[in-house]
């Protein structure tokens, strides 16, 4: 049913966990990539799934930016 709730089948993201939408990301390009097509500094100092979790948690600007990068990957992959 389309009211259900917690049902959203507009949204492409609906039921990916932050981590493992960052974990895809960062098997397909690796962190300098990730870097080069999102300036984010912690996927260039310290790169790791934990502290860009913690950041992409608080900024919502980038992790709007790094969704977008996923969704664009799995545009790419069909």
């Amino acid at each position: 049913m389309i009211n259900e709730p917690g049902v959203q089948p507009n949204n492409p993201l609906h039921g990916i966990t932050l981590e493992k939408l960052l974990t895809v990301l960062v098997e397909h390009y690796g962190w300098k990539e990730m870097n080069r097509r999102v300036r984010i500094d912690c996927f260039y100092s310290h790169p790791s799934i934990k502290s860009s979790l913690i950041f992409l948690r608080r900024q919502e600007w980038a992790r709007k930016k790094v969704e977008q990068l996923y969704l664009d990957l799995m545009k790419e992959k069909k």
